[in-house]
């Protein structure tokens, strides 16, 4: 696939582009690798920074703090947004990488319980509000800095890059699990092995911002004369509709990643019982799969449309959520746990790799980032953020392994009815003709 529109583009235009994308899918892959690795290792976490004596309530408030992360969304969405929109996107996708390395040096370096006492949980807590903030503000810049950079004709596979570069993150935090829970003993992971990917992901302050600080500001948002000098009020006051259409369509998209994906290591060991590695081996398979398809698919829905590709995907996990979830709680061996993995990775690819071009096409420029983050990160908040929590509770409770099914089928409802009830859209395949 090229890079440049389907009408040439000058070659300082096209590498203009190329660096755009290369700073996002580097950029935000590193910031999701650092966010989410955290809950690839909750277990170990709530056993070193919440012991209670009992590993279901260690592992709840280990898992309960990573919902903390999701609290702060929504306030880092707001404000890291209105900045975007009224200083700049390269501006504000600086200032998101500087705060995720902040916060994963802090969860890296820091003492555990047995060493400081109550304030190994209280550091952890603060390092989770530090990513948060960083995560809720990343989404929306993000989307704009790419579409506003991508020709009219193909903003659904520049935006697709973004969900690309979060099935990058998670196949780098799955091969670091895979690779440390197969070279080291239970004892050497609990001990420093679980520090090793934040550590790393630490490099991702000067090394993102170095990136990102060298790429150009959007030819739109220079060219853009109405900036808003408020835009939350503007998203609140004329932009209700687009915002509850957002908010309906990301359920889906928020519930697919944080249980399809960063849940599964988790639900994995604790549920089903398997060896960790198993669980990330197949994290690797479902990784791959979304990073590799996303683009594909964004490119073709810049020729049939986003609905279309939207409805199919999210009618798809609807139906087959249960029964996959049957296959791996019948038969919990690596095969079917790579084979669920592999399926809903295709679907995920399906319904995520056109939504950000969507999301585009609902907010004009002016608001784009505020009105993407505040319906973004209040849907990550309250369907993603706590899910691990609400599932470890939900199936220690009823004693059943399929409480996550349900929990994927109504929010995959949801969304399906957002897409084909809300959703219309803007850029048709004769644009291309």
């Amino acid at each position: 696939m090229e890079m440049t529109a389907s009408i040439a583009a000058s070659p300082d235009e096209a590498r203009r582009r190329r660096r755009a994308i290369t700073a996002t899918i580097l950029g935000n892959g590193f910031e999701w690798f650092d966010f989410m690795v955290y809950g690839f290792f909750a277990i170990t976490i709530g056993q070193l920074f919440f012991p209670t004596g009992n590993e279901l309530t260690s592992l709840m408030l280990s898992v309960a703090t990573f919902g903390v992360g999701f609290v702060v969304r929504p306030i880092g969405g707001i404000l890291i947004g209105m900045y975007s929109d009224r200083v700049g996107r390269k501006a504000a996708l600086s200032l998101t990488i500087l705060l995720m390395a902040a916060g994963t040096a802090l969860i890296g370096l820091a003492p555990t319980y047995d060493q400081i006492g109550i304030g190994a949980p209280v550091l952890i807590i603060i390092a989770r509000l530090l990513q948060g903030f960083s995560a809720g503000g990343e989404m929306g810049s993000a989307t704009a800095f790419l579409t506003e950079h991508a020709p009219e004709d193909q903003k659904g596979y520049y935006a697709s890059w973004i969900q690309s570069s979060i099935g990058f993150a998670v196949v780098l935090g799955a091969l670091a699990g895979t690779v440390l829970t197969l070279w080291l003993t239970p004892a050497e992971v609990k001990a420093w092995g679980w520090r090793v990917p934040f550590l790393l992901g630490i490099l991702i302050g000067p090394i993102g911002f170095y990136i990102r600080s060298g790429v150009d500001e959007t030819p739109a948002f220079l060219a853009n004369k109405d900036k808003v000098k408020k835009p939350f009020t503007e998203v609140l006051l004329n932009y209700p509709r687009e915002t509850f259409t957002t908010f309906s369509m990301v359920i889906l998209w928020t519930v697919c990643i944080y249980v399809l994906l960063f849940y599964m290591p988790t639900y994995a060991v604790k549920t089903l019982k398997m060896p960790q590695s198993m669980s990330f081996i197949a994290g690797v398979v479902g990784g791959l799969i979304i990073t590799i398809l996303s683009p594909f698919v964004g490119a073709w829905s810049d020729r049939i449309g986003r609905r279309k590709l939207l409805a199919f995907s999210s009618g798809g996990i609807l139906l087959i959520a249960y029964p996959m979830f049957a296959l791996v709680v019948s038969a919990p061996t690596q095969f079917n746990l790579i084979l669920f993995q592999a399926v809903f990775g295709v679907l995920i690819a399906g319904y995520t790799g056109p939504i950000l071009a969507a999301f585009s096409e609902i907010f004009p420029t002016k608001i784009l980032s505020t009105g993407l983050s505040v319906a973004y990160n209040v849907a990550v908040m309250t369907f993603g953020g706590f899910a691990s929590l609400i599932l470890t509770w939900l199936i220690a409770t009823t004693g059943s392994a399929m409480a996550p099914a349900i929990y994927v089928i109504a929010a995959a409802a949801v969304s399906f009815l957002g897409v084909t009830l809300g959703f219309r859209d803007r850029v048709r395949s004769t644009t291309h003709q």
